[in-house]
């Protein structure tokens, strides 16, 4: 048998990454709360059911393995509450079985740079509850591997799109196959780095395959920034319609965030949009030799998938 890699998560991440690791050859698990398998499972992945909070279940279902993927999280509002204690219990069992531990992340540590382009190396300044959260949960992960306790890196990517994304695809290129308005956030004429999906999966597969690649932050090679209504008009092209589109600022979220939690979680992130919001990837395009996916290829497939569903 190859190697054992042990992902937790099932949801676009973590499907995006086992699909990476099956291109490489590896033997992949995937650890669900319900361990059930649906139909975007990569054939050939074991699924086997857990509960991530629970560390003696996550040293047994992580054993002999190489590497350890964190793709799971709590949901949106309960990441203060939930999320710290969930990462640690996933990052002790990974130390106990001596395996790698890959952590996938967002920017929301660095706060607002104002209009600064990212880079791995800037310093966290967090002003948001939830940047505060992985900023602190991000430096947990690099001073276990500073101190020994485990062999660690993490893959970083902006706002991400693609087939199995329930977020941005779902609310921003979705509807407009029905007709529907598309819902974006804040300014739609401000410089913004779109992630695909599938690039942060290869990421991933990449720093877990990589021991050159371990005690550093990576982003996910990405295409270069577009406004979001730039971003539309590669959507109508592929559609060939025009597309009507809603923008919803601080008052709107705020107004229905009174009914959806998430929404309500989104306030605090609209500086991502109001402001260029911009990263760096060059980083990964030199060290591992390859680029993000063009948006126009990578909005064709999401279309394409969206249309199967």
């Amino acid at each position: 048998m190859s190697e054992l890699h042990v992902i937790f998560g099932t949801g676009t991440l973590g499907k995006w990454t086992a699909r990476e690791l099956i291109k490489l050859g590896k033997q992949v698990r995937v650890i669900s709360h319900s361990g059930k398998a649906d139909s975007r499972i990569p054939s050939g992945v074991e699924v086997v059911k857990g509960d991530a909070y629970d560390v003696k279940n996550n040293i047994s279902v992580t054993k002999g393995a190489v590497a350890v993927y964190q793709c799971a999280q709590p949901l949106y509002h309960e990441w203060a509450e939930k999320f710290p204690s969930m990462q640690k219990a996933i990052l002790d069992a990974a130390s106990t079985n001596g395996a790698k531990f890959i952590v996938g992340d967002n920017l929301y540590m660095y706060g607002d740079t104002n209009g600064q382009p990212i880079r791995e190396d800037m310093p966290y300044q967090p002003h948001t509850q939830k940047g505060k959260v992985r900023g602190e949960m991000a430096n947990a992960v690099m001073e276990a591997h500073r101190t020994g306790k485990v062999r660690a890196a993490i893959g970083r990517a902006s706002n991400f799109f693609g087939p199995d994304d329930t977020a941005v695809t779902s609310f921003a290129i979705r509807p407009a196959l029905e007709g529907k308005p598309i819902n974006l956030l804040g300014r739609t004429d401000q410089p913004h780095t779109f992630s695909y999906v599938a690039d942060f999966g290869k990421l991933l597969a990449t720093l877990g395959t990589r021991e050159d690649a371990l005690g550093q932050v990576w982003f996910t090679p990405s295409p270069t920034p577009v406004t979001q209504n730039e971003l539309v008009k590669i959507m109508e092209d592929e559609l060939g319609h025009k597309v009507k589109v809603m923008a919803a600022g601080k008052v709107m979220l705020s107004l229905l965030g009174l009914f959806m939690p998430t929404l309500r979680e989104s306030v605090e992130m609209l500086y991502e949009w109001d402001k260029p919001f911009i990263m760096d990837s060059s980083k990964s395009e030199r060290a591992f030799g390859w680029k993000g996916t063009p948006l126009k290829d990578a909005m064709h497939t999401t279309i394409e998938w969206c249309k199967e569903k």
